[in-house]
């Protein structure tokens, strides 16, 4: 399953024909549609899954049914040596890793009288800590050209009800650790950005929920997105288009924190 590393190419071939791409927490949600997307475009995907073995199973094997090249790995983000262990062998199978994206996450919601340290620690080891630790993993098999990806929140900029501030806290250290790798990485030529959605219509955030109503009256534009919107935006941002964005926190929220 190596791939090969020639730099030819036609006008003919996806965008990322020949390239390797690992993304975490990629079999539902805003994840699978990326992996959905970067296979689209070529790439050869690796994902993790928690939990959901039948549903990471399902997405692998539409992939390759179309023709792509998808590989699960079950795996808690939260959990660092298995989560570089999944990394290495995703590199050791593809040949290399060209694309990273971190989309894994957890929502835990609470006032600050209610919210409970281990509920802190699994916010901050998912959404902080996780990503990087598959990043540190991840460059080690990055060439120049590579590409680091995160998907962050909306509300790291803007948090407008009660609950939600070690969420917002986990998110809006996304922005600053995007800074700090892009001046890490760059002179080795790999671009590291941060996007940020706002309210999409998955199974964890429905778009007919009971915040729905709520979360829609914040916005510009006064609904849901959807994931394939989000994988839009991370498919350029891992496209040769790309190469000069980097250390950017790119929002794709409806006009959430307008």
């Amino acid at each position: 399953m190596s791939l090969s590393t020639s730099s030819s190419s036609s006008s003919s071939q996806p965008v990322l024909a020949g390239k390797a791409a690992f993304v975490t927490g990629g079999s539902r949600g805003i994840g699978a549609a990326i992996v959905r997307r970067l296979a689209r475009d070529g790439a050869a995907v690796a994902f993790t899954y928690a939990s959901n073995e039948a549903a990471a199973r399902e997405l692998a094997g539409s992939i390759e049914a179309a023709g792509g090249s998808a590989l699960p790995l079950r795996v808690d983000s939260a959990d660092a040596a298995a989560l570089v262990a999944a990394v290495d062998q995703a590199a050791k199978t593809l040949g290399r890793i060209d694309i990273l994206v971190n989309s894994a996450g957890v929502l835990k919601l609470a006032t600050i009288d209610a919210m409970s340290l281990e509920d802190l620690d699994r916010t901050l080891d998912v959404n902080v800590r996780a990503v990087f630790v598959a990043t540190q993993a991840a460059v080690r098999h990055m060439g120049e050209g590579g590409r680091v990806i995160t998907i962050g929140s909306t509300n790291a900029e803007r948090m407008p009800f009660a609950g939600g501030a070690a969420y917002a806290m986990s998110k809006s250290a996304i922005t600053g650790l995007t800074r700090g790798l892009a001046r890490d990485l760059g002179p080795r030529g790999i671009t590291v950005n941060n996007v940020q959605p706002g309210p999409v219509d998955t199974e964890m955030n429905p778009a007919d929920g009971p915040m729905a109503a709520t979360m829609h009256s914040f916005m510009a534009l006064q609904r849901h997105g959807s994931g394939d919107e989000i994988a839009g935006m991370v498919a350029y941002l891992a496209s040769p288009e790309a190469a000069f964005v980097t250390g950017a926190s790119l929002s794709i929220d409806g006009g959430f924190a307008a």
